[in-house]
């Protein structure tokens, strides 16, 4: 009998072993105290690594081994809460705002110390941004992972650009504006990130023109030759009733994906110390996941890393192993220096060896940009990314991170590069770029896209580019095909407003200067054949593996439209630049105001089906309450 049993029990376990696991699907929505849905919180099923993270309306859905099993909800603001899931396959649930106190970093002579303070602000200080802790807002937390503890403890180091913004030029004497395109969204999601850690941004973190070009607007797919159509709508400036407001918009052709161009991408990934925690390099590996998922069989992908040194870790593998790509993106880990350098140098060698002509040849650098051995200052890093860029191979950056984030030195990285860059502050927005948007942040259909507006000074006395100030050019540049521009991708739109001073208005901000002694004063143009035009947009661009650029000219009617009749499109895109003009504390925001701001959004919203207009809505409200709190914690203070 003993025999018997010794036989059959390796039987029984093997049968055991191979027996079907009953998985549990449960789903639900996630809210705070006012029944406001919760973008970006963590769910994970305890004592696992399995997860998933809520969308814009607050909702998930995963699957358990177990309808016995407990879900662990966590938020940045919000108090992390245990829930079991106890055989129901609905699970909602509400989460009370986090009472922890922020901490300001003081930065001193002898170095850094640390008080308590009941709400964050932000202060600059030599360019590098010194941030308080996340702390409790009564409104949407975002998509957004972060280890609270690990940023108490560090000083912060982000570093951002001063920005010096454009200010308003006479058509006599600047007929001319040149500016290069950009379809970089890296500020909006980045101050979306800020706001919901409860403090408002450096005026350096707001950059209008990618806050604006975040968001997707209907304009007309192209129907000519051309990759790109060209819409402009005219109407007043809603913050000075006395100026008027243009809107210019590109929209980029859409490919479909099934019938781009095979992909030969090589993830380059920032392993060193710097990365370590769920919101740096555990938040890279889901977002390049998402990424392998979107990929064909006649796509391959390698994988450079670098910490002290840099390394190929997965050799050019087809899209369709999947298993093998993820596996050795799991396998990453982070620690040691950053020899950023060095890394790209291997993942442009490695994209250069296996170039596929006519395809789509980029490399992919997942990084939070604190470069710090090898080649690390902005002049050594330009250079080198210069140099790299004229093999042919594009360069997409994507942020992570906070508390170190080097920001300009992102932007710098993909201007240089022939690419884009974008923030990624949670898995909706790695969604957002890798996944909705793959062939526009992938996929360059048109490079070196260049603008020049010419204004009529019959119309026109004055004017501003609202943003785009990294992206100025001289009206040389324009003709000029050696200077580097940006580049649209597949699908993409690309928006620019015009702040204008009409030639009967007398305004503030139009500097007179003294009468030239040499030369005769410009005239405004007489009446001529032209005289209904506003300006004439001049485009230039070339194909992506092209050294010769095209010319497009659209001449503008004035034609303005009742602010209340303009399109969506153009409503939208005045709330976003009137929201970065108030973050920025502008000195051309005029009669500004958060209540037109929401106002104007409110009423542009649109179906919205992806919610993004909607989470742009609650960013306000929030950004409104702090702004509010500031300024009477400033009045507090002053009458101590």
């Amino acid at each position: 009998m003993k025999k018997l049993l010794l036989l059959i029990t390796p039987l029984i376990l093997i049968l055991l072993a191979f027996r079907p696991v009953t998985m549990h699907t449960v789903s639900g929505t996630v809210t705070d105290e006012k029944g406001s849905p919760i973008a970006g919180v963590s769910i994970r099923i305890k004592g696992t690594n399995t997860g998933t993270s809520a969308d814009h309306n607050g909702q998930f859905k995963l699957t358990s081994p177990s309808d016995k099993a407990i879900l662990i909800f966590s938020g940045v603001g919000y108090e992390t809460m245990e829930v079991q899931i106890a055989g129901r396959s609905t699970v909602n649930v509400t989460m009370k705002a986090s009472v922890n106190l922020g901490t300001e970093v003081v930065v001193t002579a002898m170095g850094q110390s640390r008080k308590k303070h009941s709400l964050g602000y932000a202060t600059v200080n030599r360019g590098v941004y010194n941030q308080p802790a996340p702390v409790a807002t009564n409104g949407d937390i975002s998509t957004y992972y972060h280890d609270m503890e690990r940023l108490k403890e560090e000083p912060n180091r982000e570093g951002y650009d001063k920005i010096t913004e454009n200010r308003f030029l006479k058509v006599t004497d600047n007929p001319l504006s040149t500016f290069s395109i950009d379809v970089d969204a890296a500020s909006y999601s980045n101050v979306r990130r800020l706001l919901n850690q409860g403090q408002l941004p450096p005026a350096g973190a707001v950059r209008i023109e990618e806050m604006v070009n975040y968001f997707k607007y209907e304009y007309p797919q192209p129907t000519v030759k051309d990759p790109f159509s060209i819409q402009t709508e005219i109407s007043d400036a809603p913050w000075n009733p006395e100026h008027k407001l243009v809107l210019i918009g590109l929209q980029g052709k859409k490919i479909p994906v099934e019938s781009l161009p095979a992909s030969n991408l090589v993830f380059l990934i920032d392993v060193s110390g710097s990365m370590q925690g769920p919101d740096r390099l555990g938040l890279v590996k889901s977002s390049m996941k998402l990424l392998v998922d979107q990929l064909r069989e006649e796509d391959k992908v390698a994988m450079v890393v670098y910490a002290g040194a840099a390394g190929l870790v997965l050799p050019p593998t087809s899209g369709i192993n999947k298993i093998k790509i993820k596996e050795a993106i799991d396998n990453l880990e982070a620690g040691g220096s950053t020899a950023g350098g060095a890394g790209i140098r291997l993942a442009y060698k490695t994209a250069k060896e296996y170039f596929v002509k006519k395809g789509n040849n980029r490399v992919i650098l997942c990084t939070d940009g604190d470069f710090n051995v090898g080649e690390s200052s902005d002049d050594a890093m330009e250079r080198l990314i210069e140099e790299e860029r004229k093999s042919g191979v594009f360069l997409t950056v994507l942020g992570y991170g906070s508390g170190n984030y080097q920001d300009a030195k992102m932007q710098k990285l993909a201007d240089k590069g022939n690419g884009n860059h974008a923030y990624i502050d949670g898995l909706s927005e790695a969604k957002k770029v890798l996944v909705n948007e793959f062939g526009g942040t992938l996929f360059t259909i048109a490079k070196d896209v260049k603008l020049q507006i010419e204004f009529n000074p019959e119309k026109v006395a004055g004017y501003r580019l609202i943003g785009y100030e990294n992206r100025m050019l001289a009206k040389e540049d324009f003709n000029d095909d050696k200077k580097d521009a940006g580049e649209l991708g597949s699908g993409h739109t690309v928006t620019a407003l015009y702040e204008i001073i009409p030639a009967c208005v007398e305004s503030e901000f139009l500097q007179q200067v003294d009468t030239l002694k040499y030369q005769q004063q410009v005239q405004p143009l007489s009446k001529t054949k032209y005289a209904g035009e506003i300006m004439t947009v001049k485009f230039r661009y070339k194909a992506p593996d092209g050294d010769l650029s095209q010319l497009i000219e659209h001449p503008v009617k004035d034609n303005e439209i009742k602010l209340a009749k303009t399109s969506d499109n153009f409503r939208f895109a005045a709330a976003v630049a009137e929201f970065g003009l108030l973050l920025r504390n502008s000195t051309f925001k005029s009669s500004s105001s958060y209540s037109n701001v929401l106002n104007l959004a409110r009423k542009a919203k649109g179906t919205d089906e992806e919610g993004y207009r909607a989470e742009f809505i609650r960013m306000v409200v929030n950004a409104q309450t702090l702004a509010k709190t500031t300024t009477d914690k400033a009045d507090d203070d002053d009458s101590e």
